[in-house]
């Protein structure tokens, strides 16, 4: 009992994950009573996510002094170059690997974005978004854009405001600390419900999508993103990696949104050490712009589209297909599945039937079980990768020597 109760968070995330696993093997009935748990978690974090951003931002501006502001410019261009790297490393193997896909399946009912036009459109509708509305749909590009302007506005405010703001925040993190300790529990649900039903078992006809999705995505997580480190260090990147992808990855992987596991990565900032003023913003930021993930995603499903039609790729079309597939990922929802409907943006640069692009689109969600839930791990854990890399350096700390402070 006390392992499952007072040990370590990932300790017994990981028993957990097991006790789920053998609930769904010997016993499916409950595995499939247990999916509630799973759904109170990701019900929660996502709740909290809003609101804890939406404090967090505005106490940032309010109580910081941001002598560097270019540290989230730094970040931001982090996560675009990562974005890009990986839709042309996603292109270059499509191109010298083709894959076929056998699209028997009906086309899926939801709608995409009609063009790259329409994606920019959104993203600007997104930003002056009513503020309430923006909360409770989580539209978090809207609840970033407010909250930077009452910040701005409050700055000049009296002492006792700017404290109350800084109380109000560190209440909602308790509230989001205790959301936080009940992720093992919610990822036993998750296990045990996934594992019981049938998703899986759909996944056999596209074992090779998904390895060639896997295999980027770990490539990209455990190569490129450490040679990133490593350029800006010059010292050993990969306990800061495994630390971003042990604490932020393993909830991820269950919730596979970006949005929902915005809490997880704030409380790791947090023990981190990392300036508040920095991560407050950045975290969020990731949400929509560390997406290399679906940048993967998006390149791959449409550079096999276009190979199941056998129509002719060239070089030039290949890096043209990683940029506007890079605007498509920076454009994701950041929410399960957003990656997928931007599929056929990148599919009309081929002249791609809608109905044939359409029906990719759900070959995307019958894999998504591993393809969304991978995606969701690197979107995340390279969210704060990038943000600890800009953090530390401003700290002047090696990222070979992290300390987290206790849970």
């Amino acid at each position: 009992m006390w392992v499952l109760f007072q040990s370590n968070l990932i300790a017994r995330m990981l028993i957990c994950v097991v006790v789920g696993a053998l609930i769904a093997a010997f016993w499916p009935q409950l595995g499939v009573k247990l999916a509630f748990m799973g759904q109170i978690f990701i019900q929660a974090l996502r709740g909290a996510a809003p609101i804890l951003v939406f404090a967090l931002v505005i106490s940032s501006i309010v109580n910081n002094k941001f002598d560097d502001a270019s540290s989230i410019k730094s970040v931001a261009w982090l996560y675009v170059f990562s974005v890009l790297f990986s839709a042309f490393l996603a292109s270059t193997v499509s191109y010298f690997y083709p894959l076929h896909l056998v699209m028997n399946i009906p086309p899926s009912g939801q709608q995409a974005p009609e063009g790259m036009a329409e994606i920019l459109h959104n993203i600007v509708l997104k930003f002056v978004d009513n503020p309430v509305d923006a909360l409770v749909t989580g539209n978090f590009l809207s609840i970033l854009a407010w909250a930077t302007a009452l910040g701005v506005a409050l700055r000049h405010s009296s002492d006792s405001t700017k404290e109350m703001i800084k109380n109000w925040s560190d209440a909602i993190i308790w509230v989001v600390r205790l959301v936080v300790a009940i992720a093992p529990y919610g990822v036993l649900g998750l296990v045990a419900s996934h594992f019981t039903s049938d998703g899986l078992l759909k996944l056999k006809n596209y074992l090779e999508l998904i390895g060639v999705l896997l295999g980027l995505m770990i490539f990209v997580a455990l190569v490129v993103n450490p040679f990133i480190v490593f350029l800006n260090f010059r010292k050993n990147p990969y306990p800061l990696v495994f630390t971003c992808l042990r604490y932020s990855g393993i909830t991820a992987f269950f919730t596979r949104s970006s949005a929902a596991n915005i809490p997880v990565n704030i409380r790791l900032a947090q023990r981190m050490q990392l300036p508040e003023e920095i991560y407050s913003l950045s975290i969020p930021l990731g949400v929509t712009m560390s997406m290399n993930g679906a940048a993967i995603t998006i390149t791959t499903m449409t550079m096999a589209t276009v190979h199941t039609l056998g129509l002719e790729v060239g070089l030039l079309q290949t890096i043209l297909l990683s940029i506007l597939t890079t605007v498509c990922a920076l454009g994701a929802s950041g929410v399960p599945g957003g990656s997928l409907l931007l599929i056929p943006v990148a599919c009309s640069m081929f002249g791609i039937d809608p109905s044939i692009a359409a029906q990719v689109v759900a070959i995307g969600f019958v894999i998504s079980e591993i393809q969304d839930s991978a995606e969701t791990v690197l979107n995340s854990s390279s969210d704060m990768l990038f943000t600890s890399v800009v953090s530390l350096k401003q700290q002047g700390r090696d990222p070979s020597k992290i300390e987290l402070l206790p849970e």
